[in-house]
């Protein structure tokens, strides 16, 4: 089951959809998204990138659909190699899918007793069991803090350290016993959700693939052409607003001569626009959903 998709409408919206343009949907997934923007589209093309090769089980039937089972990371290149340049919108959706998180083996949910691997693309080669079992406790402590926000990430990663001594960690069932008597009552599951995303985004190397990625959209869109991005946790959020305000991650401001803000986008959307409770209690996972919107600058 592949999730439904998040903000759909605004998302459509956001992209202000040329019947004849040419769009990408980096994060392909279930294909919710794609398949909204191909019923606005005549005789415009869409591209899907997606490095899950589950993704291949979705694909529209549609001669303006092309799918690359990559990594976004490699936006320019495909875009090159299929001459789909410069394009019209890129709708970027970061988060994990119901599918990914229901497929027990994966080890991607807290719920299922699986192997530690959190791979998006099942060809890569670090995995989670790697990352617990062989990075020293500073790597460990680095991650936790900066990709979990983990307050105790010293304590945590000296815990997985002296229980590896006496055995491998192979699984997320021994993770979660292991860390237990560090998770505060009535939160451990907030807790070993951070716990999981630092493992993931360390295994998936997201936030360099999504900075690669968001300095690519200022080469590939045309003027005018539209930047959306869904973004479901803080470290995401913090780069996607930097980067489409000042052109940069750390959100250092730079102006020309007369006091102009330099950067390559304009954003449309002064806050991130979120999801009604309605849309919540149908779908829990948008419940943390931050939604973008930018358009690119001309070239003056």
């Amino acid at each position: 089951m592949y999730h439904n998709p998040v903000l759909l409408n605004e998302c459509i919206e956001g992209l202000s959809i040329n019947p004849e343009g040419i769009y990408v949907d980096v994060t392909f997934g279930g294909g919710g998204h794609s398949r909204a923007i191909l019923e606005h589209l005549t005789s415009g093309k869409l591209i899907g990138f997606d490095q899950d090769a589950d993704a291949m089980q979705n694909l529209p039937q549609d001669d303006r659909f092309i799918f690359v089972n990559q990594n976004f990371r490699y936006l320019v290149n495909f875009l090159r190699l299929y001459k789909a340049l410069p394009v019209d919108g890129i709708l970027a959706d970061l988060g994990i899918s119901s599918h990914q998180i229901d497929m027990a083996d994966r080890g991607f949910s807290t719920r299922f007793d699986a192997e530690l691997d959190l791979r998006m693309d099942r060809k890569s080669g670090l995995t989670a069991r790697q990352i617990v079992n062989q990075y020293s406790p500073d790597e460990l402590k680095k991650i936790f803090v900066e990709y979990g926000e983990l307050k105790h990430s010293f304590r945590i990663a000296q815990q997985l350290v002296s229980a590896r001594d006496a055995e491998e960690i192979t699984t997320t069932t021994r993770l979660k016993e292991i860390l237990m008597p560090l998770a505060e009552r009535g939160r451990e599951n907030k807790f070993f959700a951070q716990v999981f995303q630092a493992l993931r985004i360390e295994v998936n190397g997201e936030l360099d693939a999504l900075k690669e990625m968001l300095l690519q959209t200022t080469k590939v869109l045309k003027p005018g052409g539209r930047l959306v991005v869904l973004s479901y946790h803080s470290l995401e959020d913090r780069l996607v607003k930097n980067f489409v305000k000042t052109g940069n991650f750390e959100g250092i401001e730079e102006k020309d001569f007369y006091g102009n803000l330099l950067s390559p986008f304009k954003p449309l959307t002064r806050k991130p626009v979120v999801p009604g409770e309605e849309e919540i209690a149908l779908n829990g996972r948008a419940r943390s959903a931050k939604l973008r919107i930018a358009e690119k600058k001309s070239d003056e």
